[in-house]
């Protein structure tokens, strides 16, 4: 009995070990062999979203989905924390006999209460270790406390930082594609800026943030929970976006070059496909097309109308649509799986940026609205006063 706590123990302590270095340290890697983390996100988002999902209000949805990543992270740290008490407790009582409470007899239960104490390094001094072996124990247990605590300390801030160099990005695409924000609306109000170089620029600064997301999205993947601060804005949004109008743009539009949409589309697309793989995306053989000839027609038509003219043979169609399966099936996954709308290739809709709406708008309007009014009555009574003289 005893060895086989002490076997469990010192297996459960390499498995917290393992897993927390491969998640906080290292990190950095697209698949990954048995880890208590990927079985806590695969078994807690999807019952989790699923009950979200009944919420019939897309923000107040949004908002209880936003929940998840921050909960999530508590939630891991204090698995990883009572793994290693019990784990220790385990050690311990593969001792035997070997500590002292005013000669009451150890129990598991006073065992589990003593590794606790110091694991986060109380030091009641209730229980005291009474050999060479559980003094050794403590020791470790209370150094990887200490440790425990470090780690959890500088882990925090830099998810936090993380996510907000991601959605700076984001809010800044709002003015520049609307929102939900849309290839057509990009291109069309990147045409109407001063100078030819403005959509290179703004291609290459999304592909540096595509790397970014890649690169912090592996090292932490519970930032692709993080939703966005706007129900219509979100992480895989604004990538699907980048790779619509990149996508159209390499497809061939006069006067456009495509050497930046290129380098843009590689990164872009190398992101989804690696963040499928790490939220356990799955393909889906009957997705939703989410560009048809009638869309297609349309943003040509908003494209030509500001003086874009795209290519209309059948090369050019059936060109626009390998670059499309090149990532869709990903991105289709990854919305299906994390519950994302994806933002559609043209807006069919004219309701205003978030950037143009706010609480008082409505009552700003109406004030002006009143003085005005009350203006042209004063205006007409002059008019009636100035006619009976």
């Amino acid at each position: 009995m005893h060895i086989l706590a002490l076997l469990a123990g010192v297996a459960i302590i390499l498995t917290v070990l393992l897993d927390a270095f491969e998640t906080v340290v290292l990190p950095r890697r697209v698949q990954r062999h048995f880890r208590i983390t990927i079985l806590f996100y695969r078994n807690t988002w999807a019952p989790y979203a699923k009950l979200a999902s009944h919420i019939k209000s897309q923000t107040r949805r949004e908002t209880v989905l936003g929940y998840f990543g921050p909960l999530s992270m508590i939630a891991l740290l204090i698995i990883w924390a009572c793994s290693l008490i019990f784990a220790f407790a385990l050690l311990q009582y593969a001792g035997g006999e070997h500590l002292s409470l005013s000669n009451q007899p150890i129990n598991f239960r006073l065992l589990l209460y003593h590794s606790g104490e110091t694991f986060f390094t109380l030091g009641y001094g209730d229980i005291t270790p009474a050999s060479y072996y559980s003094r050794v124990l403590s020791v470790l247990e209370a150094g990887m406390g200490f440790g425990f605590l470090a780690i959890v300390i500088g882990y925090l801030p830099t998810i936090y930082s993380a996510f907000s160099r991601r959605e700076i990005e984001i809010s800044l695409l709002d003015a520049r594609a609307g929102s939900p924000p849309s290839a057509a609306e990009l291109l069309t109000r990147a045409v109407d800026s001063l100078d030819a170089g403005t959509l290179d620029r703004l291609f290459h600064d999304w592909e540096r943030w595509a790397a970014e997301v890649l690169e912090s999205h592996l090292s932490y993947p519970v930032l692709s929970f993080y939703r966005s601060q706007h129900s219509n804005q979100s992480w895989l949004g604004a990538l699907t976006v980048i790779l619509d109008a990149t996508a159209l743009v390499i497809t061939g539009i006069e006067g456009v070059s495509s050497e930046q949409a290129r380098w843009t589309f590689k990164m872009a697309r190398h992101a989804v496909v690696d963040l499928a793989q790490v939220v356990n995306a799955h393909y889906d053989p009957h997705a939703q097309e989410r560009l048809g000839p009638v869309d297609l027609a349309k943003i040509r038509a908003q494209l030509a109308a500001k003086g874009l003219k795209m290519r209309q043979d059948a090369e050019a169609e059936e060109k626009l649509h390998n670059m499309r399966m090149k990532y869709e099936p990903y991105v289709l996954a990854i919305a299906k799986t994390l519950y994302i709308s994806l933002p559609p290739w043209i807006r069919r809709d004219h309701i205003k940026d978030n950037w143009e709406a706010g609480p008082w708008d409505r009552m700003t309007q109406a004030q002006a609205l009143g003085r005005i009014s009350h203006e042209r009555q004063g205006e007409r009574q002059s008019v009636t006063v100035d006619d009976h003289f």
